[in-house]
């Protein structure tokens, strides 16, 4: 089998694949049109987040029996159209749960804790220590939706607290000891921590907005390592300035590119970033922490998520 690589990833994955007698080549520059052209070639290709695999390019890859995605969604890929094709569809959420439990924790505890804000002070000389007190997890009920592999990973690592953890998800009989699944209204009645482990789908977009957020009894903060769409930067902006959201922990922000490599789009007259009035507060208020979409970008997780695609591909066709 002929595979094709369209994202660089963890060497492992092209030497195991090479040692179980596959073919590989790799393109990492060629626009989407030339690969287009190619790629009958091809059996399988592998791919994070380059461009989206849409109905002509999967009807362009005749002899395509596979698409690997070096990642835990596959929302970059018509999957049911894929589906029709007869195509396996391999993504690799097992890779990085844990590195995205580790991280959905640690923006947490920094938040309750105001280490962003108390070092950014201390750097500039300010010695503050009753406004930089901060709060204890213990005795707080953290709401989970998403109960997949991110939300039993971030699930596990607060068994070391006191804390009440609930799930909500779309299917049933997901919860386990680590968290209790309830409905959606009682987690918005209960939750003082919201933490967001959904993948992008349709009824995902736009999620959290005012009101969904003016749905919770206690105001709460919230913690995004999912997807940015889920979340209405505005409606964000309105729950952080009125006190219902108390902060926020973000790793993804709806402005991304697909691509997930970029933030903003150029203007179409100009080089020149269009910074939206959402993203100006966010970046300036003390009760928000950003990252760029690297919850799930360790250095362990990038071994992990490429030898889970290897491993499954092994299963599926040798």
């Amino acid at each position: 089998m002929n595979i094709l690589h369209l994202d660089t990833n963890h060497p492992l994955l092209i030497e195991q694949l090479n040692a179980l007698g596959f073919t590989n080549d790799e393109d990492y520059t060629s626009s989407k049109e030339a690969i287009a052209n190619i790629i009958h070639q091809y059996d399988g290709f592998i791919i994070r987040s380059r461009f989206k695999i849409d109905k002509q390019f999967l009807d362009a890859a005749t002899n395509l029996k596979f698409i690997g995605r070096v990642g835990a969604g596959l929302e970059n890929i018509d999957c049911e159209y894929a589906e029709q094709k007869g195509i396996k569809l391999i993504a690799a959420p097992e890779g990085n749960r844990n590195a995205v439990g580790e991280h959905s924790l640690a923006m947490l505890l920094s938040l309750f804790n105001k280490l962003n804000k108390a070092d950014r002070e201390v750097r500039n000389g300010t010695w503050n220590r009753e406004d930089n007190r901060g709060l204890e997890l213990d005795g707080k009920t953290v709401g989970l939706i998403g109960y997949g592999n991110m939300g039993k990973a971030f699930a596990k690592k607060l068994r070391g607290f006191d804390v009440e953890v609930l799930c909500y998800d779309i299917k049933a009989d997901v919860g386990d000891e680590n968290a209790k699944q309830v409905t959606l209204e009682e987690l918005q009645l209960k939750a003082n921590v919201l933490s967001l482990h959904t993948p992008e789908t349709p009824s995902t977009i736009g999620m959290i907005n005012s009101e969904f957020i003016n749905a919770f009894q206690n105001s709460f903060w919230l913690i995004n390592t999912a997807r940015g769409k889920s979340v209405v930067t505005e409606d964000l902006v309105s729950a952080l300035q009125s006190g219902k959201i108390l902060g926020a922990g973000l790793d993804v922000l709806e402005y991304e590119k697909s691509s997930f490599e970029n933030l903003f789009k150029a203007s179409v007259t100009s080089s020149a970033v269009e910074m939206p009035n959402a993203f100006k507060y966010l970046i300036s208020a003390d009760n928000v922490l950003l990252t760029p979409h690297v919850a799930g970008w360790t250095i362990e997780s990038k071994e992990k998520l490429a030898q889970t695609i290897v491993d499954k591909i092994k299963a599926h066709f040798t």
